[in-house]
């Protein structure tokens, strides 16, 4: 029996679909034009925060999702939209995020690098490993048949080209990068958010409606995981500005991409796409707030 939730219709179109497949490929490629060769050396020197970091971003967030869902046994569509949410890579925000909070800019995008990358592979892994685990999830994931190879070729089209072909500019023509970089990362976001704003007010009946099902849920998950990145890092005796920085890169999801692929693999799945799109709302508002603390604390602190 399918529930109502898993019925809902959101207003979305296939020309919806290459404006957020362009978009996010944009964000991507601006956020790569600040990145080097040498963040990925660096690593080498400085493992530990890092290797914290991946830790906590494809080990961590599926695995305290999963017990969420075991705890509050949402309906199936949505149990899937917070896999689906817990499998993407760290939302490219997350940078932006770090700076205003006063946290380790340069191990946010050393993390957004390798997370990026790693996403080629552990995102399909993830989604098809943790959905499966879920008796009504993975019922779900029978009956639609999405191969994670199908998965992995979408998400390397869309983060891995960007992110190869901006990391070249940036090795090959740095000054072009820096000036691309300062316009494209902030025009980018804006058309985005422009977009989810769009389809928000498109769909507003639709969220009125069924808002309830999901809300304290997203609220509840988003806020937990900025709890579970900032004490994994404590925890591993990372200092107070890594902490700060593991907890927005952990809180964050590229919840964008992550809508994406409900709408190009799922057809838009009721509770599922209710989900990631009041996701991809929440978790900028909340890394604001997150990082405007942080950042007004800091000043307390040095005044």
């Amino acid at each position: 029996m399918i529930n109502s939730v898993d019925d809902i219709q959101i207003n979305f179109n296939s020309d919806n679909l290459w404006v957020v497949n362009l978009t996010l490929s944009l964000i991507m490629f601006g956020v790569a034009l600040d990145i080097k060769m040498s963040d990925f050396t660096n690593l080498l020197k400085s493992p530990r925060p890092v290797i914290v970091g991946i830790i906590s971003q494809f080990v961590l967030i599926p695995f305290v999702t999963f017990l969420m869902i075991i705890i509050i046994k949402p309906y199936p569509s949505i149990a899937l939209g917070m896999i689906m949410v817990a499998a993407c890579p760290g939302g490219n925000i997350s940078n932006f995020m770090t700076k205003l909070a006063g946290g380790n800019a340069a191990l946010s995008v050393s993390l957004t690098a390798f997370a990026s990358v790693a996403a080629l592979i552990m995102t399909p892994l993830n989604f098809a490993i943790w959905g499966s685990f879920y008796e009504p999830t993975a019922d779900i994931l029978t009956r639609v048949k999405v191969a994670p190879s199908e998965v992995a070729r979408f998400v390397l089209l869309i983060l891995g080209i960007p992110l190869i072909i901006g990391m070249l500019i940036n090795h090959y023509r740095p000054v072009l990068a820096s000036k691309a970089s300062r316009f494209l990362k902030p025009v980018s976001i804006l058309i985005f958010l422009a977009f989810v704003a769009g389809a928000f007010y498109n769909n507003l009946d639709i969220f009125m409606e069924h808002i309830h099902y999901v809300l304290i849920l997203v609220i509840a998950h988003n806020g937990i995981l900025y709890f579970v990145g900032f004490y994994f890092a404590k925890l591993t005796k990372l200092n107070y500005l890594n902490q700060k920085t593991l907890s927005i890169e952990t809180g964050i999801q590229n919840s964008g991409l992550g809508l994406l692929l409900v709408f190009s693999f799922f057809d838009g799945l009721g509770g599922m796409a209710l989900l990631v799109a009041f996701w991809a709302i929440w978790d900028i508002l909340s890394g604001l707030l997150i990082a405007y603390f942080w950042s007004a604390k800091s000043k307390r602190m040095l005044a």
